[in-house]
């Protein structure tokens, strides 16, 4: 397939520019390449070093990330920023990112993949950032227990980085919002939801929590945010015949 064709095809499905008014990230092919062909694609939470490294070394022509190099404003080429786009070029590696758009497609999304693995149905969006909601709330079909859903969210069995169980045992609605969002528990307290899960924690959503009988998860930022590239992954390989492999470089947070 060629470059050109590939970038159409992500484009088709995420619609990278949609939200371009409240996304700070440069979604869309961030940086090309000289080659036409590609054959193979990498797919990785965040345009790291190593991550560009073993994508270079898998023979991938191109990188598929969620978080990208660059936010919103001009940054020097210097320093790591110069090792990483060096490395591309060297290896003649094209990078695509795809931010909010991915954490709220209704079907390869970061927070639709999590939605699934909780067992959320009559689900509709939820946690409005700039006004667009990003995530999902919904109820469970018969309600579940909050061991229950740590381990339909992290089923590898880790540990999730912050739980305040503070809600009912037995849990009937949830909402999730993956990554950074601590302070949308605030829209499920509103709306008395039994659970919320985000990928990061913040001390100032604790007493608020504990006091409305909330139930929070802060299962990782990456952890969260690991689904959606992934299901990309499966998608193109299966529409396209292009070999994809994924980089999984857990950071812990």
């Amino acid at each position: 397939m060629k470059t050109q064709d590939l970038d159409t095809w992500f484009r088709s499905l995420l619609d990278p520019d949609a939200l371009s008014g409240i996304d700070d990230s440069l979604n869309g092919m961030q940086v090309a390449r000289a080659g036409a062909e590609v054959r193979r694609v990498a797919f990785a939470v965040d345009a790291s070093l190593e991550a560009i490294r073993r994508a270079a070394q898998g023979g991938a022509q191109l990188l598929f990330v969620h978080h990208g190099l660059f936010w919103g404003k001009a940054v020097r080429i210097e320093g790591f920023m110069r090792d990483r786009v060096k490395l591309l070029l060297d290896s003649d590696l094209a990078l695509w990112a795809c931010h909010l758009p991915l954490d709220r497609h209704p079907e390869v999304g970061n927070n639709a993949v999590l939605a699934n693995m909780l067992g959320l149905v009559d689900r509709e969006p939820f946690g409005a950032y700039h006004g667009v909601k990003l995530g999902f709330s919904g109820r469970f079909a018969q309600p579940i227990d909050l061991q229950t859903a740590l381990s339909r969210i992290n089923p590898d069995g880790s540990p999730a980085t912050c739980v305040i169980p503070a809600g009912p045992e037995a849990i009937r609605t949830a909402a999730v919002v993956s990554g950074g969002a601590a302070f949308e528990v605030n829209e499920a307290i509103a709306r008395g939801i039994d659970l919320y899960i985000t990928g990061e924690a913040s001390h100032s959503i604790y007493a608020a929590v504990v006091e409305s009988r909330t139930s929070f998860v802060a299962a990782g930022h990456y952890r969260t945010e690991v689904h959606g590239v992934k299901v990309v992954a499966k998608k193109l390989e299966r529409e396209t015949g292009l070999e994809t492999f994924f980089v999984d470089l857990p950071t812990g947070l």
